[in-house]
Order: structure tokens, then sequence, then C-alpha cells
């Protein structure tokens, strides 16, 4: 059974000084980083997803701007597989579920921003295609919300984000416990 790692938008504007800062940010993608250098390590394929926003009136991420360029800490490599995508789910739309069924995989080891949104939207419908999703919970980063006159902070929304998708969505785990042998 095949397993790849899917980097899922640790791009610029999610960083501090960006168009949306996430919490964590700096911290995640550094756990991302050692995650895909061991997988680099091993010669394991690796996807990276970069959103590109073509949403009107969209404030982050937008076309051939600094803050949608993938973060240093993940850059791909000639030869490493970039989707570009346009919605949180990182199937729709895109040819990664193509890409990984030609390269046979069937497991994938996901890390990203930001867990309430493509995280989640990616996992579960990695989940719908079959596939098999383990989870680095310090790989990723989120943001505060807000609903009604209250803010969720940034650490809530992570960990029931994480709480929801664990078991049957995909195993949690570190980045180091994840991380090929």
């Amino acid at each position: 059974m095949t397993q790849a790692l899917l980097i899922v938008d640790i791009q610029n504007d999610y960083f501090p000084g960006g168009a949306m800062p996430l919490e964590g940010s700096p911290e995640a993608a550094a756990n991302a980083g050692a995650l895909l250098a061991a997988f680099r390590d091993k010669g394991l394929p690796v996807v990276h997803v970069q959103h590109i926003s073509n949403r009107p009136g969209a404030g982050f991420f937008l076309p051939d701007t600094e803050g949608a360029e993938i973060h240093e800490s993940v850059r791909p490599l000639p030869g490493e597989k970039l989707v570009r995508k346009h919605t949180p789910n990182s199937f729709r739309d895109t040819d990664l579920l193509d890409h990984l069924k030609q390269s046979g995989v069937e497991r994938l080891v996901v890390a990203g921003m930001m867990t309430h949104m493509c995280i989640d939207a990616t996992v579960r419908a990695a989940f719908d295609h079959g596939l098999a999703c383990s989870l680095a919970g310090d790989a990723c980063a989120t943001r505060a919300l807000t609903l009604g006159d209250r803010t969720i902070p940034a650490a809530q929304v992570h960990d029931a984000f994480l709480a929801a998708l664990g078991g049957l969505y995909a195993k949690l785990g570190t980045a180091a416990e994840l991380a090929p042998r």
C-alpha cells in the first residue's frame, strides 16, 4: 500500500505579515517541513496543494502575489506534484485523485492549513474517495472563529476539528509519529 504526503496550502499569506495570518503557522510549517524531509529521505511521493483564489472580493491567495506562493519551509522540488485549487476541497475540480490513483497511492499523511476549512474538507473528501488518511495535527494551523457575539479561540477550533476528524476520517498523530521510518 503506497503512502504519500499531502501538504495543503502552507502559503505565505498564512504567516505573520501575510493577508490572513494563522495562529501557530510558523510552528506548524516547521513540523510539516520535518515531515516533508522524512518523506523525501525515504523517496516516498509528495503532493503539494496551492490555493489560488478566484472568488470576487477575496483578500488573500490572490493570483500572482507573494502571499499565494508556497512557504519556503515546504517549497516543492522539481518533480514533486503541485496541485492548484480554487476551493477548500483539494480534490474538487483538480487532478489530485487521478494523480494519486495513477501513482498507486492508497494512504495519505496530511499536513497544512486551515484545520477548520481546507484540511477538514480535504481529509473528508479523501476518505470518501476510499483513501486511508493520517493527519499530523501539529503540522496544521488555523485561526479564531466567531459565532454570533462569541469568539472561539484558534486552539479550540483546531482541537475541535482534529477531534471530529479523528477515528473515522483519519488517524491522528504528530509529524514525528507519522514520519516514515
